[in-house]
């Protein structure tokens, strides 16, 4: 089995501009490319997902969303349309059911949290790059169903790069309506079925 691609992680910054509650055109294939272009995967849409796993997206699996999957999502986040905080409380929650809904096909129930080098070869586990990109398709998925009110989605950004001391780490990120804040949605510091860790990505840059 190859290494994990680091080159996914080290190649992940944030940098796209323009917003809309669906994303526009050039922005969803500006995201697609940054998110997905080095690993040969489709873009994502509201009726199938391409789960990565195994460390380096080295496999991954098609996850077919059907209508019932798609009102659950709409429910999900109807109770964060009230202010940007409460909709990023109700997209954890729509990541906590993306994880367990996608798990038993994709072959990831039980992955762990903050799976490292021990897990490399376990095809169940998740590395940043993996569950960056997933939570990324999921985030692409949501804004696609004009289900974001309150935020854009934005490329993955990535941290460490080792020379700082730091191991690389990557995390999707939304970006807040009027203020601009980025968030990172970070599902790899969270164990299977859990919601992702959601904060300000400033501080997210200064955590090991």
């Amino acid at each position: 089995m190859r290494a994990p691609n680091w080159h996914g992680i080290l190649a992940a910054v944030s940098v796209v501009l323009g917003a809309s509650p669906a994303l526009a055109d050039t922005d969803f294939a500006s995201v697609v490319a940054a998110t997905y272009g080095g690993f040969s995967i489709s873009a994502p849409t509201p009726s199938l997902v391409t789960i990565c796993h195994g460390f380096g997206c080295q496999h991954r699996k098609e996850v077919a969303l059907s209508g019932r999957d798609r009102s659950h999502l709409a429910q999900l986040l109807a109770n964060g349309r009230g202010s940007a905080a409460a909709e990023r409380k109700a997209i954890g929650r729509a990541g906590a059911w993306f994880d367990s809904r996608v798990g038993a096909v994709a072959g990831t129930k039980g992955h762990v949290a903050r799976a490292g080098r021990a897990y490399m070869f376990d095809k169940r586990q998740l590395d940043c790059v993996d569950s960056s990109r997933n939570t990324t398709s999921l985030l692409l998925v949501l804004a696609e169903l004009k289900l974001l009110r309150h935020h854009d989605v934005v490329e993955p950004v990535a941290r460490g790069f080792l020379i700082d001391g730091r191991p690389p780490h990557v995390t999707a990120v939304l970006r807040e309506h009027g203020s601009g804040q980025q968030w990172s949605v970070d599902s790899w510091t969270r164990a299977y079925g859990q919601a992702p860790e959601i904060m300000p990505l400033a501080r997210w840059k200064t955590l090991d």
